[in-house]
């Protein structure tokens, strides 16, 4: 077989084994050890189907979370009527899985590239377990894949995208913070504008989400999380309860580490800010990186940690890969890791993350640190290659160049 086609059978082939065991997870032909994942999609996303059917967002179901365009997504399952809605929900999230490998092996044929980000796509899903098939995460992270590739041949499809997903579940929003096109921010702007003001129009409640985000607690497996987990050993007379949608600390001093963690959200973006005014040495994958930094920071210092965001960070790490100049190996690496452990964290052993115990407690130690490594790792990279070696260097005068044999830099 030809090597550019063994370059790509490969990784399909062991995509095709990895999917088939997740779609016999997910259909409980096989039965998953821990809590059953796939209750979301059967109960939570089949009650919303009915309701946005109706022409209206869940108004009264403060688990609705998402923004308007996230009932695309929810409403999906009725293109195979001929199927349960799990059951097509399932199907349409293997489909969305093939696409972003399919546009991940087509990027990585061109010049300066690599098909390495299609291997990380197909080993990084399938390490979090059945959960990344019973979530609409993954066709979230397609549309953000679709968009960083679009790049900068494309920016204002890239724009479209990256704003399209945004309205889908907002963190695609990050993806546009590298960008210098003027063209790919004024196509996010009027996709954002039209395409809200057609959900305002068509669908009551639209923005809801916002207040029902708002009111939201510290969940088990945050960051934040760790001072309770530790504290119910010393005391700590709070419970865990399963509140907006997933399960959270509840009880003395929740509400000030809920507030700590949006402070280390607003630090991170601050950083970025600063990041994105000083930089100076801008490459051709430098907003792809940025974009994977961006969505680490704002991972690891939220509220909520839940298994199927991680599948974000494997979907961008696999666009940095994608490029062969990329510095992000490291932070990749230590991504993939974290996915093996969020499976072992949730569902495998939940029970003891939520009990608290050494193992529960050691699994999100480990799955959290490594979280937090990737982004210090990360963010170093990214500064260092894009401002610190981006400051303007004095110019060699002709005469000591000669003298020490030292080219002029152009």
């Amino acid at each position: 077989m030809p090597v550019r086609r063994q370059a790509v059978f490969r990784p399909l082939l062991l995509w095709a084994l990895t999917r088939a065991l997740l779609l016999l997870f997910v259909l409980k032909v096989i039965v998953f050890p821990g809590p059953d994942v796939t209750s979301d999609v059967s109960v939570i996303y089949q009650g919303w189907y009915d309701v946005l059917r109706a022409g209206t967002f869940p108004l009264d179901d403060v688990t609705w979370q998402y923004p308007p365009a996230a009932a695309l997504a929810i409403l999906s399952p009725g293109l195979l009527p001929f199927l349960e809605y799990a059951t097509a929900f399932f199907v349409l999230v293997c489909l969305a899985d093939l696409a972003t490998l399919a546009l991940l092996l087509h990027a990585g044929g061109r010049p300066g590239r690599t098909r390495l980000g299609a291997w990380v796509w197909v080993a990084g899903v399938p390490l979090l377990g059945p959960t990344v098939y019973a979530r609409y995460d993954v066709m979230v992270t397609a549309v953000a894949v679709a968009a960083l590739l679009a790049g900068p041949r494309r920016p204002r499809l890239l724009g479209a995208l990256a704003a399209f997903g945004a309205l889908l579940k907002v963190w695609p929003a990050m993806l546009l913070l590298g960008v210098r096109r003027r063209s790919a921010w004024m196509s996010a702007v009027v996709t954002v504008v039209g395409a809200a003001a057609v959900f305002a129009a068509l669908m009551p409640g639209a923005f809801a989400f916002l207040g029902f985000q708002r009111d939201r607690g510290t969940e088990v497996e945050s960051l934040g999380a760790l001072v309770f987990h530790v504290a119910r050993h010393y005391g700590w007379d709070g419970e865990v309860l399963l509140n907006y949608g997933s399960v959270e600390f509840l009880g003395p001093s929740v509400d000030r580490v809920s507030a700590g963690a949006m402070f280390l959200s607003g630090a991170a973006l601050a950083w970025l800010v600063l990041w994105r005014l000083l930089a100076r040495r801008f490459e051709p994958h430098t907003f792809v990186d940025a974009a994977f930094v961006a969505v680490l920071m704002f991972t690891t210092t939220s509220r909520v940690i839940s298994p199927q965001y991680v599948v974000w960070l494997v979907g961008l790490a696999a666009v940095c890969l994608c490029h062969r100049a990329s510095r992000m190996r490291v932070p990749v690496a230590l991504v993939l890791v974290a996915s093996f452990v969020t499976v072992l964290e949730f569902p495998l052993w939940f029970a003891h993350v939520v009990a608290s115990d050494a193992l529960g407690v050691t699994l999100l130690f480990v799955r959290n640190g490594l979280l937090v490594a990737a982004t210090f790792l990360a963010a170093r990279t990214l500064w260092r290659s894009t401002v610190t070696h981006g400051l303007p260097v004095a110019p060699v005068p002709a005469s000591a160049a000669r003298a020490t044999k030292t080219p002029v830099s152009p």
